[in-house]
């Protein structure tokens, strides 16, 4: 489902390589629906500025982290390998290409500072500039993290973030975003 050809991307609708005048700062998240054309599809339409590749759906309290691209490709294969070409082509168009952790559905959590330590660590070395010989999508070096915490605990989160800006320090700026939850009440925080 990948089809990654960074060089040209399929031939959707002609009307999709319209190019705005400014991008306008538009994230958009891809990643969880095969129905959504391919990432270089998407950053060839030239409307957004951020791409979040979503979600590292499952890591902390000791798990094993895993990401999911439902529809996309298979990790636990190295499928998703693939979508390094994809990832260089659009941050070549200037997109900066972020990965979200959290979503609505997977098991995650930090139980602790050091649990905090930990991720912050695989995270650096198998998504941003750090070294792993498991990296789940290939040998790109993506811009950042976004936090989109819908489940489990408010606790270690801050830890976390500082720990990813910390590597801002090694010369590379690590971008952080967060979506934030809009119903009132929230039911993650209790709020009924």
């Amino acid at each position: 489902m990948i089809g990654c050809d960074a060089s040209t991307p399929s031939s959707p609708h002609p009307s999709l390589f319209i190019r705005t005048s400014q991008a306008g700062g538009i994230a958009v998240y891809w990643g969880q629906s095969g129905y959504e054309g391919t990432l270089t599809e998407t950053c060839a339409t030239g409307k957004y500025s951020h791409i979040i590749i979503s979600f590292l759906n499952h890591f902390g309290n000791g798990r094993t982290p895993e990401i999911s691209l439902a529809g996309h490709c298979n990790p636990a294969s190295n499928g998703c390998t693939m979508v390094s070409p994809c990832i260089r082509y659009c941050q070549s168009r200037g997109i900066k290409v972020i990965l979200s952790i959290g979503g609505g559905i997977g098991s995650y959590s930090l139980a602790s500072s050091m649990d905090a330590k930990n991720v912050a660590d695989y995270v650096w070395n198998n998504f941003l500039d750090g070294q792993s010989p498991s990296r789940p999508l290939g040998n790109a070096i993506l811009d950042g993290i976004d936090f989109d915490i819908e489940l489990g605990s408010t606790l270690h989160w801050d830890d976390l973030a500082r720990y990813l800006k910390a590597y801002s320090q090694s010369g590379r700026v690590v971008h952080l975003s967060a979506a934030p939850q809009c119903p009132f009440p929230d039911s993650f925080y209790g709020l009924t």
